[in-house]
This record gives C-alpha cells, sequence and structure tokens, in this order.
C-alpha cells in the first residue's frame, strides 16, 4: 500500500471527539502539587492486612522474570510491581529460577530447601533472598538449568522461537514442579503458602502436578500473552512427569502436541488475563489461538476474568530521576529539556514540529510495519521518529535503512536502556502502538503519564486504558489508511496549543496504578479459597 500524505491537512480543524470530551478548565486537569499520588492513596487501597472481610493469605507468586534482575517484557515488570502492591494485605512471595543475572547480584541468598529429582527433572535448592523494601523471594538453585550466558528462554530476541534453548520444556516443568511441591509443603521450607499465583505459559504445569497429586490448592493462572504457548512433542511428557491419561483434549494435548499455557488454562482454579478486552478477546477465534472453545467455556463457568495491569509510583515525572529534567502538568520546561536530551542523543535535527516516539520489542506483533510504512509522510509532514528496542532481524534491518534514508528525522537504537526509555516517554510527544493484540500494554500507561500521547489500535489493554480524542487516539484496523487517520487527527491537535495541552493533562492526570488491583485481586483470591475449601471437604 503506498503512503498516505499528509500535506492539505487542516490542522486549524479539531477532531470532533477531542473538542467535545476536553471541555474543562485546564486548571481541572492539573496536578495536585502536594502529590497526587498521596491524595489517592487512601481511596485507591480499601483492605488493610487481615481485614476480617477479606483474610490476608499466604500466597507464591510464580514467574519466569522479574524486572529486579532479569527482564524480557511486560510480564518482568508485573512481576516486580504486582506483588509490592498485593504485600499491602497479604504475605506474598516470589519464586522464580535462580538465572546467572540473579546469582551476579549483590542480594545474599540463604540455602533454605531441597526438592528431589523427578521423572527426568533434576535435583535442586531453593535459596531465599530479600530486598531492600522487604519482598522475600525464592530462587530455584539449578544451576545445569539456569545459570548460562543469554536471556531467560533462549539466545533469540526474547528468547522464542528458533531462539529458545532445547531444553526450555525441562527447565520450565522444573519450575512448575518447585511451585507445586512448596505448596504443598514438600520442600522444607517453614513457610507454606495457602494459593499459587502463576504467570504465563512457564508456570502452566503447576496446576496440572497438583491435581495429579490429588491436592486442591486454589491456584491462579495469569494469560499475560497467549500467543507464547510452550509446545512442545507429545514424547515429552514421561520426562516430565505427565501421566499418560493426561494426555487429551480434555487435559494438555493441543493438536497433538503437549500445551503449558493449555495445561495451566485446564487445571487452574481461575484464569485472568491482564484487561478486561483481552479476556474477552481470547475467547474469539480471532485472538484465541486455538484455545477460544476452551476459553469461551472457561468464561461461562465465570472461571476467567480479566484485571488490568498498572504502573507504580516510579513513574512520575516531578520526581523521576531517569529524566535530564522533571517537569509536571503546570510546568512543561523540563518536558522541553528532555525533547532537546532526545533529539541530540538520536542525531535528530532540532525541530518545532511533533516527535513521535516507539519503545517496544521490534516484533511484527507491535505493528511495526506499519509505523515505516507511515514514516515517509510523517516525516514528509514536518514530524520526528525516534525507535528503542530490539526483535526479529528482519525488522530491525528495516529500522536501520529508515535511519539511513532520512537522516536528521528518524533515529533507531537496536537495544533497550531504561534511562533512555524513560527520556523517550518524557521528551515525546506522541506514542506509537499500532498492534495487532495487545493483552494490556505498560507503554501507553508510561507514556500518559510523562505526557505523550499515545496513538494506539484499539484492541485488548489499549482500548482500555486509552480514551479516544481525550487521553490519545485510537484506530480501528490494522491498516496504513485507519492508522493514518489517527496521525492526521494526531498532527492537527498538536497544531491546536490549547487542546494539545488540555490532552495532555487529561493523560497525566489518569488512574492506572497498582494499587486499584488489590481489591479485585484480594476478592478472587478469597473466593477461590471458599471454594476450595468447600471441596476439599466434599472429597474427603
Amino acid at each position: 500500500m503506498g503512503n498516505v500524505a499528509l500535506k492539505g491537512i487542516d490542522f486549524e480543524t479539531k477532531n470532533d471527539s477531542c473538542s467535545r470530551s476536553i471541555s474543562v478548565p485546564s486548571g481541572d486537569l492539573a496536578f495536585d502539587e502536594h502529590s497526587d499520588t498521596e491524595r489517592d492513596r487512601d481511596s485507591d487501597e480499601p483492605f488493610e492486612r487481615g481485614d476480617s472481610r477479606h483474610p490476608a493469605q499466604r500466597i507464591l507468586f510464580v514467574t519466569s522474570e522479574i524486572a529486579d534482575f532479569v527482564k524480557v517484557g511486560g510480564l518482568g515488570d508485573v512481576s516486580s510491581a504486582l506483588p509490592r502492591a498485593l504485600a499491602v494485605h497479604h504475605d506474598i512471595r516470589v519464586l522464580m529460577p535462580a538465572y546467572r543475572e540473579v546469582l551476579a547480584s549483590s542480594r545474599k541468598i540463604r540455602h533454605v530447601g531441597h526438592l528431589p529429582a523427578y521423572a527426568d527433572l533434576p535435583a535442586c535448592e531453593v535459596g531465599e533472598m530479600t530486598c531492600d523494601d522487604g519482598l522475600v523471594i525464592y530462587v530455584l538453585l539449578c544451576p545445569e538449568l539456569y545459570e548460562r550466558e543469554g536471556g531467560p528462554y533462549g539466545t533469540g530476541p526474547g528468547g522464542y522461537g528458533s531462539g529458545g534453548w532445547e531444553d526450555n520444556d525441562i527447565r520450565f516443568a522444573r519450575l512448575s514442579l518447585a511451585a507445586a511441591e512448596i505448596v504443598a509443603g514438600h520442600a522444607g521450607l517453614d513457610w507454606q503458602p495457602q494459593l499459587l499465583h502463576l504467570n504465563d505459559w512457564a508456570c502452566g504445569l503447576a496446576p496440572a502436578y497438583l491435581a495429579w497429586q490429588g491436592l486442591t490448592v486454589p491456584t491462579v493462572f495469569t494469560i499475560h500473552n497467549l500467543a507464547y504457548q510452550g509446545l512442545y512433542e507429545a514424547s515429552r511428557c514421561a520426562a516430565l512427569g505427565i501421566p499418560q491419561s493426561a494426555f487429551h483434549i480434555e487435559g494438555v494435548e493441543y493438536y497433538g502436541k503437549l500445551s503449558f499455557m493449555k495445561a495451566g488454562i485446564v487445571y487452574a482454579s481461575h484464569v485472568t488475563t491482564v484487561s478486561a478486552t483481552y479476556a474477552q478477546e481470547i475467547t474469539t477465534p480471532e485472538f484465541g489461538c486455538g484455545l477460544d472453545g476452551l476459553l469461551r467455556r472457561k468464561s461461562e463457568q465465570g472461571r476467567l476474568s480479566g484485571i488490568p495491569n498498572g504502573i507504580d509510583d516510579s513513574w512520575d515525572p516531578r520526581t523521576d530521576a531517569h529524566l535530564v529534567q522533571a517537569f509536571s502538568a503546570n510546568d512543561w520546561r523540563g518536558k522541553r529539556a528532555n525533547a532537546e536530551y532526545v533529539r541530540h542523543r538520536f542525531g535528530l535535527a532540532p525541530s518545532a514540529g511533533p516527535l513521535f516516539a516507539m519503545v517496544s520489542r521490534m516484533v511484527h506483533q507491535k505493528g511495526v510495519d506499519l509505523v515505516i510504512e507511515a514514516a515517509p509522510s510523517i516525516v514528509q509532514a514536518g514530524g520526528q521518529l525516534v525507535f528503542i528496542g530490539s526483535g526479529e532481524r528482519r525488522v530491525e534491518a528495516q529500522l536501520d535503512r529508515l535511519a539511513e534514508r532520512y537522516p536528521g528525522a528518524v533515529g533507531v537504537y537496536i537495544g533497550f536502556d531504561e534511562d533512555e526509555a524513560r527520556c523517550i516517554y518524557a521528551g515525546s510527544d506522541f506514542l506509537l502502538m499500532p498492534s495487532r493484540f495487545e493483552p494490556c500494554g505498560l507503554s501507553q500507561m508510561y507514556a500518559q503519564r510523562f505526557g505523550s500521547l499515545p496513538i494506539a489500535h484499539r484492541t485488548g489493554g489499549l482500548a482500555d486504558t486509552i480514551e479516544d480524542g481525550v487521553t490519545g487516539f485510537l484506530f480501528d484496523e490494522v491498516k496504513l489508511a485507519s492508522f493514518m487517520q489517527a496521525i492526521q487527527q494526531a498532527f492537527s491537535v498538536y497544531h491546536s496549543t490549547e487542546l494539545f495541552y488540555a490532552m495532555r493533562r487529561a493523560a497525566m492526570t489518569g488512574r492506572y496504578h497498582w494499587r486499584q488491583s488489590i481489591a479485585p485481586y484480594t476478592q478472587l483470591y478469597q473466593r477461590i479459597s471458599e471454594e476450595a475449601g468447600v471441596e476439599a471437604r466434599i472429597t474427603a
């Protein structure tokens, strides 16, 4: 498809939805300079630990990555922030593999437990480490499985596909079995969880191992991205200790293969995903990745729900030490300073035009191809673009060629740097997120908090967290024409100063904090615990 030109746009014409929605005085949208986060705190945290209505529970949060030590994507951020938010009400601890990055940290690891070998899964030790804020992390010590050069999942981008470790089935079955053994009280720890909260395919076998042992411990299985399913040959079942009786359509079998993801969905007490819209989308053939029938059944049973992700207090442009200069919704000088830094850092020319950014894994799912197609029109209309992230080699090469084609207007950094990414959020005017699907997304929340208006496909969590024409722009079809229409609206708003700053203020004062997740998770934990208790009594 050819480029859709931006030349000839009537920049004085406001988008109808923008004009209609942003009709309050700008002062009403301004930050409370005495700290909006403190202002919210009481209303956003409805429970105290030990609340008689919602008793505190001992919860083991199991993950394959955590941003404190190793992060591939949004799961790493969630695993770092969500347990800390829930710790306000619960005794929650984390279990993860002891990757080399974990061992190389300055944290002292105390050996606290031992797990025997099972089938082809090796024996391992359990270590305990405590973060500065008191979060306890159990690490699975097994050098032959986890102490390797490369990422958590392999050597390729994100460690999936051809770049994944050949023994990932063993590595993550070991993690899943460890979680089941700890909750069953077989690890020798002085702490025993009452509930397991499991995350994505790498933890999918944990509720299955419990079921095969006849245990009715309540489990929550959270789907962060259904597209990654952990598929292996059926012949691997014996090596992983999976009973032959479980390999069928109502068990772990998925089109003739073994699916870790399906195991989690089938055997967990409750399945959650990371936005309400995505919870609906995955029950359809378009987004269900072949599991839509199973997920529809879960939904009909009341065992599938969407609880949105959030961001933590570090995402505050008034206090973030990563930024070149702090700023607020009442003082834009710091935002301009960050924009100047980003332009200089990426070799862009000084410009009075808008700065567009893409902070993402550079893969097909994220719609990078649409951005590359749109780039000539954006540059022609006076805009500039910066990209930061890594992913598919082919996409990275296309971005490098784009930067070569438009020197001074397009900048690319292949890789990831937290400081640079935060400065890009702070310095950009618009964030591009034309994702084909997006379970929740965190980048749009980061961008809004830092006054960068997201331009995003109306899907998943993007649809739930962006108010079209108020805190960003949404488009309906993953096609260049639809994407360009949203970009044209953004250009129009940019050149309507009063409206542009009103949208910025609205975006910056949005409420997408992890505190909003405490109540729905606490209520869910209590419900499935009560159900498990009833089931256990009936079984007895």
